[in-house]
């Protein structure tokens, strides 16, 4: 599934082709996506004006004076802007039109979305859709640091891991960047959370800060059912020092990385390094 650093990349290529755009007809090749798609997507978009594109965790949203389309990409979602005449392929569902600027031909904004577990929503103006109300802080915003860690961790028993993955705790830190974060700040995913010291959450929450704006500047990591709006894949994949290399040496001591599942996910470690 894309990871906030792949989102943040989407909303940086969509925005310029977006913001400031009106929008056309509004086309549903289907009623629904993971959940059915709100009447007020083809009722209400038709005639108003891209204002923002702005990200909220792993979800992206096109704000009007209507209101604000909420997509999601689910795990092999992707959104293209393209000449309006581009033939549809399987699985293009959504066509959000947008009117022709000066100098420009009429495009559409198209989701495609093969395994249909991405989403476009509905959000009122002056209102916050259900599914955002109850994330945590953004990663990159000065909410998040090693002491709001360390508040909210004491206690807790769960694996540091499954603590650092939870969206109400922090929003957008999937299963790579949390095994590269613990990488970097030398803490095993398997130490409870409650557990860790501040100064170690700190270190933690740097990391975070770290990996994420660098994989946002590399363009994401690049997962099988990912690609850029531009076409062009991430090149985070590049550089992973943990996830995915379960059996092959640590990048820091040479050891083999060990590999068991969390919460479901495969996480990888390096048992020296990592405590």
């Amino acid at each position: 599934m894309p990871e906030l650093p792949e989102v943040e990349t989407t909303r940086r290529g969509l925005a310029p082709h977006l913001q400031g755009r009106r929008i056309g007809a509004v086309t549903l090749r289907r009623p629904d996506l993971r959940w059915p798609i709100p009447g007020e997507v083809a009722r209400l978009l038709p005639g108003q004006r891209i204002e923002d594109v702005r990200r909220r965790a792993k979800y992206l949203l096109l704000d009007t004076g209507a209101g604000s389309a909420l997509l999601h990409l689910g795990m092999s979602g992707s959104l293209r802007v393209l000449p309006q005449d581009t033939p549809v392929r399987a699985h293009d569902h959504v066509d959000i039109g947008l009117a022709p600027a000066r100098g420009q031909a009429a495009r559409v904004l198209r989701f495609n979305d093969p395994r249909r577990f991405g989403c476009l929503l509905w959000q009122p103006p002056g209102e916050v859709h259900p599914l955002l109300r109850e994330l945590g802080p953004e990663p990159l915003s000065d909410a998040f640091d090693g002491d709001y860690l360390y508040a909210l961790s004491r206690g807790r028993k769960a694996p540091v891991k499954t603590f650092l993955m939870d969206q109400a705790v922090v929003v957008g830190v999937g299963n790579i960047y949390a095994a590269e974060s613990l990488f970097r700040a030398g803490i095993s995913p398997l130490r409870a959370a409650g557990q860790v010291s501040r100064g170690r959450y700190r270190a933690l929450a740097g990391a975070v800060r770290a990996i994420l704006a660098h994989a946002i500047e590399r363009g994401g990591t690049t997962l099988r059912d990912f690609i850029s709006p531009d076409g062009a894949p991430g090149y985070f994949e590049q550089e992973l020092s943990a996830y995915g290399r379960g059996g092959q040496p640590c990048p820091a001591c040479g050891r083999p990385l060990r590999q068991a599942s969390i919460g479901q996910r495969a996480t990888v470690w390096c048992g020296r390094c990592q405590r």
